[in-house]
């Protein structure tokens, strides 16, 4: 089979294109014929050699994917040869999802919901997770404002749904671009909840805006720069929600300062667990996930189809995510 290897850390120009064995699977497994796969931060984080690349197990890159089932362990009773199924696979696959087929314990796939295509799909369980992870640790009360930095990317928009589905209104977010901007009108937030973080001053426009001046509740999707601004925003003996795990020194101070409650959101901790349960997680909350877009509490992500299994697609999502340049789209590889 083919895949797109990453021969050492460092720039896009160190991945390959190598046929390699197409993976055997174990009893607990399936075999996926990858038919999409979503590209997400993390990918490049592990590329240019970051703190995430202590979690690559394979020189195969990706996250995510949708595929279809085209062999069954025997212990594996829940699906049948055929069945289009999405999965967050994490470190716990064969590989990445950046090849052609892939063996996946049973208990990380869900089966994809009827109506949206195997595209939709694969940009659904890490983004999704991720957003229902926040969600579901920090029950947020309804009257409460929100601040969320970068609102507009896939795991802001999922949450924004969820937040919104559940009676949260006020939910304040940054935008750099018109794209982003439309994107963040179309999925239910007013004009004056979205600051355009470029041209202005996001902590003096939200402090204008909201009564009480301060967040109880910020959630930083960003990091960084965007970091210190979610530091100043959060109240004392706030809560700081932390996806990037990129917080600057600075914040990490003021968040101190203010006796921050801090809560990390990462996927990877269910696999630190010993036992199935590991597994269960993945393949319960996506198919949570998926029941919500069955019951249109929530609706799939907007894709942009970057192109086929190849180099050059690879090396182009990974710098278009680098460039902030994905306009509220997740981007998808085509797995012919």
């Amino acid at each position: 089979m083919n895949a797109i290897l990453l021969k050492k850390t460092g720039g896009v120009e160190n991945f390959e294109l190598k046929e390699i064995e197409q993976p055997q699977i174990k009893e607990d497994e399936v075999l996926i014929r990858i038919r999409a796969v979503a590209f997400n931060p993390i990918d490049y984080q592990m590329r240019q050699g970051g703190t995430e690349s202590k979690l690559l197990k394979s020189p195969i890159l990706g996250r995510e994917l949708s595929g279809v089932i085209v062999q069954l362990g025997k212990n594996v009773n829940s699906f049948q040869i055929g069945d289009e199924v999405s999965a967050y696979v994490g470190s716990l696959a064969s590989s990445g999802t950046y090849t052609e087929f892939i063996s996946v314990p049973g208990k990380l796939i869900a089966k994809n919901p009827i109506g949206i295509s195997l595209e939709e799909a694969a940009a659904i369980p890490m983004v999704g997770m991720t957003a229902l992870q926040c969600f579901n640790r920090v029950s947020i009360p309804q009257e409460k404002p929100i601040f969320i930095a970068g609102g507009a990317g896939g795991v802001g928009t999922i949450l924004i749904k969820l937040l919104l589905a559940n009676g949260n209104k006020n939910i304040y977010t940054t935008s750099g671009n018109k794209e982003s901007f439309d994107h963040l009108i179309h999925i239910g937030l007013k004009e004056n909840a979205i600051i355009d973080y470029k041209k202005e001053d996001v902590i003096t426009t939200l402090k204008a805006r909201i009564e009480n001046e301060y967040f109880e509740y910020v959630i930083d999707l960003v990091g960084g720069k965007m970091s210190e601004v979610c530091a100043e925003l959060v109240a004392v003996f706030g809560t700081y929600i932390d996806v990037t795990f990129l917080t600057t020194e600075n914040a990490k101070e003021l968040l101190f300062d203010k006796a921050t409650t801090i809560i990390n959101i990462a996927n990877y901790a269910p696999a630190l667990k010993s036992g199935p349960e590991k597994f269960e997680y993945y393949g319960h909350t996506l198919k949570t996930l998926f029941d919500k877009i069955a019951d249109n509490d929530i609706s799939p992500t907007a894709i942009n189809i970057v192109g086929n299994l190849s180099v050059e697609t690879v090396q182009t999502a990974h710098q278009l995510m680098e460039n902030n340049q994905t306009k509220g789209k997740k981007l998808i590889m085509l797995v012919d």
